[in-house]
């Protein structure tokens, strides 16, 4: 019996979509099989088998493809696996942005009997979670009490009597912080123990948890990891008389504790696997660093002072009870308010001391007159992180281990401060020439309710203040300043290809450069020309791109800084160099991006 010759298929493996997999597997029927198989048309038997092998066979090539790419963070491109990655590397996604600002708050108080000044027992506290309503419907809420008695706050008259000229009402007028959004509580019922509960909140756009209590009066703690035991709180100063300091933040050892997640549009709480009444052993430090055991020697031993408990169950689970979760939702839409725009109130609470010995009536005339408005535009980042944006800030947090040492430390902060106290659209960090010592400018720009570039408030670059206080070097000193704002226009030649219509092309080739730089730019960043010509290669109907020519736009509308476009081109001319504390901004893409086509 002859030997029979083993047939060798010459594979190639870089054939991983439909067509090209066909095509292969045609090749090596006609040339291996021409017996069996010789009719090929699209509605044959064999044209059937073919297409049925390509088209599983391009399945499992886009499945490897997508669950390689998904596997990294450099190549993933499904939000919640970016966040699944930033996770593992530290990072914590603060949910949807809030925009935080300063309202001035109006209230009318009646004279005291001597007529020199305000009744102090009808002087109120406007107590926080106070609510406010801009003229378009978006909510805010007062982040702190306010305290009318404050004798910072200026009085002034507001009504006299007509026969004496004697004030019956004086005028206060104070400030306070606000945030978007507003609060609210659900209740969830929670079964038998589970270890590791994980429990979702069903409403969207949360950005805090405010407190989660459950049915028998618990409170349950949010920690940035559940093995994290120390918390701190806010506790009233018995001393406040003395040396004016209203509270104390006071460490506190907790077990009902839990983190929040998020992915992009819900968030969760996950609480530890420890069942209610177990043994909680606060660990002696002393004991924690010296574990010897009898042992005549002592080996290198490692003590956390921010884990004072032995419990290895991370926290106490909630079981059989109806936990009842406050949180702040923000508002749905763009939350960036201009001057004058927060002016209506919604929900008012106000505090007076000894409250039983006051008339009813001056008070809810004292409630009737209280009045809100914004000076200072409130704005921040109004829109979600990209994917890109998000990969960015995950780069630039695993290298930080919670310490700014680097500049791009510093600017990674930035970006984490918790959303509740307000964020900034783009933020950098620079050495400071003129210093001899270890100073640093950090420049912030925030946008406005239009998406356009403006100046941070003085209310956000506080809190950035304080935020930092805590990473940064006990040498390193820090200005927080605004770069200067550059607005910019392009005007372009292009040839169209011959049978086109002109104006169609134009409009597409606007449109494009409008949709390429509609992200914006960061503080620094050149300006490339070279991709406004790359941009219009790829329009359909463009022929050839002829010219670009950038401008600077000046006054009215825009910013009033200038730059010599000239003198700040790159030799070549591919790029306009931008100074370190100035930022780009094409402001109004319709207007600012004119072109001509031949």
């Amino acid at each position: 019996m002859a030997n029979e010759q083993k047939k060798i298929f010459p594979i190639d493996y870089t054939k991983r979509e439909f067509g090209g997999i066909r095509e292969e597997l045609m090749e090596i029927a006609e040339r291996f099989y021409p017996d069996n198989f010789q009719d090929f048309s699209e509605a044959s038997f064999g044209s059937m088998m073919l297409d049925a092998a390509a088209y599983v066979g391009d399945q499992l090539s886009l499945y490897l493809d997508y669950n390689v790419n998904e596997s990294f963070l450099d190549t993933a491109y499904q939000y919640s696996n970016i966040l699944r990655h930033g996770r593992v590397l530290g990072y914590k996604d603060q949910g949807r942005p809030s925009t935080y600002g300063q309202v001035a708050l109006f209230v009318m108080v009646p004279a005291s009997t001597t007529g020199v000044g305000p009744d102090s027992r009808y002087t109120p506290i406007l107590k926080r979670g106070s609510r406010f309503l801009s003229q378009n419907g978006l909510s805010f809420v007062l982040l702190e009490n306010v305290d009318f008695s404050n004798p910072k706050y200026p009085i002034v008259v507001a009504q006299s009597d007509s026969s004496t000229s004697s004030p019956t009402q004086f005028a206060i007028k104070a400030y306070g912080n606000v945030v978007s959004g507003y609060f609210t509580q659900k209740e969830i019922s929670v079964g038998p123990y589970e270890r590791f509960l994980r429990v979702k909140l069903a409403a969207s756009n949360v950005s805090e948890i405010i407190s989660v209590t459950d049915s028998e009066g618990n409170e349950y703690f949010e920690v940035d990891y559940l093995a994290q035991d120390i918390i701190y709180k806010e506790i009233a100063n018995a001393n406040f008389r003395n040396d004016n300091t209203p509270s104390v933040i006071k460490p506190v050892l907790v077990s009902r504790k839990f983190i929040v997640e998020r992915d992009r549009n819900n968030a969760y709480l996950q609480f530890g696997s420890g069942k209610a009444g177990e043994s909680e052993i606060v660990a002696d430090p002393q004991r924690v660093a010296l574990d010897v055991f009898g042992k005549d020697y002592v080996s290198d031993t490692t003590f956390d002072p921010s884990r004072l408990s032995k419990n290895e169950n991370f926290g106490t689970v909630p079981s059989n009870t109806t936990l009842t979760v406050v949180y702040r939702v923000t508002n749905p839409l763009n939350s960036n308010v201009a001057v004058g725009a927060l002016n209506q109130t919604a929900n008012i609470l106000l505090q007076f001391d000894n409250r039983p010995t006051l008339v009813d009536a001056k008070v809810r005339n004292i409630q009737s007159t209280l009045e809100v408005i914004n000076e200072t535009p409130i704005v921040g980042d109004v829109s979600n992180p990209t994917s890109g944006e998000i990969k960015r800030r995950i780069f630039d947090t695993f290298p930080t281990q919670n310490r700014a040492v680097t500049q791009a430390d510093y600017e990674n902060l930035v970006y984490r401060m918790p959303s509740k106290y307000g964020s900034v659209k783009r933020v950098s960090t620079q050495k400071d020439p003129d210093s001899l010592k270890r100073n640093l400018n950090m420049y912030v720009i925030s946008e406005n309710q239009y998406g356009k570039l403006t100046k941070t408030n003085a209310t956000i670059k506080n809190n950035i203040k304080t935020w930092l206080n805590q990473y940064r070097m006990i040498n390193d000193t820090l200005d927080i300043l605004d770069p200067y704002v550059v607005n910019l226009g392009v005007d372009f030649v292009v040839k169209a290809q011959a049978g086109a219509d002109k104006f169609d092309v134009l409009n597409k080739c606007i449109n494009a450069l409008a949709a390429r730089y509609n992200q914006g730019f960061f503080i620094g960043e050149p300006f490339y020309i070279s991709e406004i010509y790359e941009e219009l290669k790829k329009v359909n109907g463009v022929l050839d791109v002829v010219k670009v020519k950038i401008n600077n736009k000046v006054g009215g509308n825009y910013a009033d800084t200038s730059l010599d476009i000239n003198k700040n081109l790159s030799p070549d001319g591919s790029y306009l160099v931008v100074p370190k504390n100035v930022i780009v901004e094409i402001k109004f893409p319709p207007n600012d991006i004119r072109g001509k086509i031949k």
